[in-house]
């Protein structure tokens, strides 16, 4: 009789298919996501600390109220998409967090990346309130974004998954069901860790070659034909000029920052440390993106460690 009743808490969830879902975090991740739940129909109440970032999608048919936890009073389903742990404490547990007004059977979904601890004391502090929390931290960028076709990493209760799902395949061409809260978190962690190193290697091999007296896109051609292929070399090559609508084609404009990708290094560096993983290569990854923080690419696509090399090279 359990698995009856917990399918049909699922299934009626599922029936109010269109009822309104929360979006907190409008960034340059959010905000294209957001928009791809109105165009899958569901109306979208939303908020974020820069009224700007509201403007655009209240355009597009959002309603637009002023903080997280007016949303939690307006529907009981919330995507929030914050860049990292401290965001993520303010906006759940603050003076005017969604726990502050959620509703008991509330499904929150957390999508930013933050450390997996976060990710399960939030989860408790839900449960206290009679909500449900799961994190679902995204790969893909802004482009998949933009494209709904991200991948979400999930992690949470796993008889709430199906309701989780049927909103983040509105957003994303990849669900992944991961286990128990913080697992999405250790997945993307994982997986960011991964690109930050390949982006670098990319780099290096691209500006190696061009000192060789290779042709760039020769180069780039001859690499992902070739066992040296990476989503760095094929997808989002750092290199100006190898490819088009990526960032390092906009002299390193929008895209994923490297602020982001030095904060998500230091996660991995930290839950290294916890469980006493050597990561030799992440731990340098996050070193050369702190380093070009402080050196004026902290706004620009984590791809600019390829001018940054360059840059390097001359001194």
């Amino acid at each position: 009789m359990a698995a009856v009743s917990k399918g049909g808490s699922v299934s009626m969830r599922s029936m109010a298919s269109k009822t309104p879902v929360g979006f907190v975090g409008l960034g340059n991740m959010g905000s294209p996501m957001a928009k791809n739940l109105l165009k899958n129909g569901y109306p979208v109440i939303a908020t974020d600390v820069f009224p700007e970032s509201c403007k655009e999608l209240q355009e597009t048919g959002a309603q637009v109220v002023d903080s997280p936890a007016e949303v939690a009073e307006k529907a009981d389903r919330i995507i929030t998409m914050l860049p990292s742990s401290p965001n993520v404490k303010e906006v759940y547990t603050g003076p005017n967090g969604i726990l502050k007004k959620v509703k008991k059977g509330t499904l929150l979904i957390d999508s930013s990346t933050i450390d997996p601890a976060v990710s399960k004391e939030m989860a408790i502090a839900a449960e206290k309130m009679g909500a449900v929390f799961m994190d679902a931290p995204v790969s893909g960028g802004v482009g998949a974004a933009n494209m709904a076709k991200l991948t979400f990493m999930v992690g949470g209760v796993e008889e709430e998954y199906h309701a989780a799902q049927e909103l983040l395949t509105c957003m994303g061409a990849n669900v992944v069901y991961c286990g128990q809260v913080g697992t999405g978190q250790a997945a993307k962690i994982c997986n960011n860790m991964l690109l930050a190193i390949g982006m670098i290697g990319t780099a290096e091999t691209m500006n190696l070659g061009i000192r060789l007296g290779l042709d760039p896109k020769l180069l780039a051609k001859i690499l992902n034909m070739s066992s040296g292929r990476c989503w760095s070399s094929d997808t989002y090559n750092p290199v100006p000029g190898v490819m088009e609508g990526v960032p390092s084609a906009n002299n390193y404009q929008g895209g994923f920052g490297t602020t982001l990708m030095a904060k998500d290094l230091g996660l991995a560096q930290t839950t290294a440390t916890n469980t006493k993983t050597p990561i030799p290569l992440g731990s340098l990854a996050h070193q050369i993106f702190r380093v070009m923080c402080s050196r004026g690419y902290a706004n620009k696509d984590f791809s600019s460690v390829f001018q940054f090399l360059r840059e390097e090279e001359g001194q």
